[in-house]
C-alpha cells in the first residue's frame, strides 16, 4: 500500500524500465502519472486500453495518467522518477528546469554512472537556481523487458540495490521515503560509489563489441548473457573491472567486485559468484537467461553504456591518476565500430560538474552541493 508521504508517483519514460514502474506500483496501490515523449507512443499505451504486466506483476492495469506533457506528468505528484537511459537526462532536466522549487525529490531509477550529477548540472545550464534533491539506483529496480507496446514481463526485482542521494547530505531522508517503494535498497556512501558499481558499463561493452559479427550477422539470435558473455569476453570484462577497482582505490571510495555486485544483486548464483569466472556467473544468471541480443550496435548497450559508462569511469581515472587501458581501447574500439565520438559526446567531468576540481574538492561538493 502506499505511504503517507509518497502516494503519486510521477514515472518519466516509457520503455521497458518505465512500464514495469508504472505496472508495478499502480499493483502496489500508488496512483502513477506515466510520461512519454512522442505523441504516437501516448496514442499506443492509451489505445491499449491498460498495460499488460506479466512476471511479478500480473494483469492489465489501467494507470492514472498518460500523458506527452511534462508539466501535467508533475503535477501533484510526490515524487519524480526518471526510468529512462542516461541519454535522456538532459532532455528531462530541459523541460523540468522551469517546473522544480526544490520540493520534490527527483529519483533516477536508475543514475548508472554520474547520472545525479549529470542531471543537475543540465538542471542549472537550463536556468534552475532553486534547491535540489535527486536521488539514484546504481541499476534499474527491476529485471524487465517489453514483450509488445503495452506488454512488459517483470521478471524480478534488483536485489540489494545500491542507493545514494545528491546532495549526499540529504541521502538518510530520501531513502527512508523512497525505500517504501522499493525495499530492497542499501544504502551506499555516495553517488559516486554507485556510479562506480554500474555493472553494465563493466559488461555490456566487450559484450556488444567482441560479439559485433554475430550480433550483425544474426540480427541478434542469441542470448546475450548466457551465450555471448563466453570465457574470452569475460576476461576481458575483468580487465575492465580491475581498472574500475584501482579508480575507487585512488578517490577513496567503496567498491565491490562486478562478481560480488552481480551476486547481491541476485543475478548469479553463488556457486557461479565462488568459480570467479564472469563467464559463468552471466551463464548462470537465471534472470538474464531468456534475454536476447541486441540485433545492431545502435543500442543503449553502446551509446549509454560506453558513452555514460566507460567515458565517465576513464575520466574519474584521470582525476585519480589511475591509468585505464582496456577502457580506453573499448572506448575506442566503439568509436570505430559506430563511427561515432564517444569521449566527445559522452559523460565527461564537465558534464558531472567536477571539472577542474582535486579529489578532497570532488567529495566535498558530492556532499554538499
Amino acid at each position: 500500500m502506499p505511504s503517507s508521504t509518497l502516494n503519486t508517483i510521477a514515472v518519466l519514460g516509457s520503455g521497458h524500465g518505465g512500464l514495469a514502474a508504472a505496472v508495478d506500483l499502480t499493483a502496489r496501490g500508488f496512483d502513477v502519472h506515466l510520461h512519454a515523449r512522442r505523441d504516437d507512443r501516448v496514442a499506443q499505451l492509451r489505445n491499449a486500453n491498460g498495460i499488460k504486466g506479466r512476471g511479478i506483476q500480473t494483469g492489465n492495469y489501467q494507470i492514472a495518467k498518460i500523458t506527452n506533457n511534462i508539466a501535467e506528468a508533475v503535477s501533484g505528484v510526490d515524487l519524480i522518477m526518471l526510468v529512462v537511459p542516461s541519454v535522456a537526462h538532459e532532455y528531462y532536466a530541459q523541460g523540468l528546469a522551469p517546473l522544480l522549487d526544490g520540493t520534490k525529490p527527483v529519483f533516477l531509477n536508475p543514475g548508472h554512472t554520474g547520472g545525479g550529477l549529470h542531471f543537475t548540472h543540465e538542471l542549472r545550464r537550463h536556468g534552475y537556481k532553486g534547491p535540489i534533491k535527486t536521488c539514484e539506483t546504481v541499476t534499474l529496480t527491476y529485471i524487465s523487458r517489453l514483450e509488445s507496446d503495452a506488454d512488459v514481463s517483470i521478471y524480478s526485482y534488483t536485489t540489494n540495490l545500491g542507493f545514494s542521494a545528491f546532495p549526499g547530505k540529504y541521502k538518510n531522508d530520501l531513502f527512508d521515503q523512497v525505500k517504501t517503494l522499493y525495499p530492497e535498497l542499501i544504502k551506499a556512501s555516495s553517488v559516486l560509489e554507485t556510479g562506480l558499481s554500474n555493472i553494465n558499463a563493466i559488461f555490456h561493452p566487450p559484450g556488444m563489441i567482441l560479439n559485433m559479427g554475430w550480433i550483425q550477422r544474426t540480427d541478434g539470435d542469441f542470448y546475450f548473457y548466457k551465450e555471448g558473455i563466453t570465457e574470452g569476453v569475460g576476461r576481458a570484462t575483468k580487465a575492465i573491472d580491475d581498472e574500475r577497482l584501482l579508480i575507487a582505490e585512488a578517490l577513496e571510495i567503496p567498491a565491490k567486485p562486478f562478481l560480488d555486485i552481480f551476486f547481491d544483486a541476485g543475478l548469479t548464483t553463488e556457486a557461479a559468484r565462488l568459480s570467479g569466472s564472469i563467464s559463468e556467473a552471466c551463464e548462470q544468471s537465471e534472470p538474464n537467461a531468456l534475454l536476447r541480443s541486441p540485433n545492431s550496435l545502435d543500442h543503449r548497450y553502446v551509446h549509454e553504456d560506453v558513452g555514460f559508462g566507460l567515458v565517465p569511469f576513464a575520466a574519474l581515472g584521470q582525476l585519480g591518476n589511475v591509468k585505464t587501458p582496456t577502457i580506453d581501447a573499448f572506448i575506442q574500439m566503439a568509436n570505430v565500430a559506430t563511427g561515432n565520438d564517444y569521449r566527445r559526446d559522452g559523460l565527461t567531468l564537465e558534464r558531472m560538474g567536477l571539472h577542474e576540481m582535486s579529489i578532497d574538492r570532488v567529495h566535498q561538493f558530492i556532499e554538499n552541493g
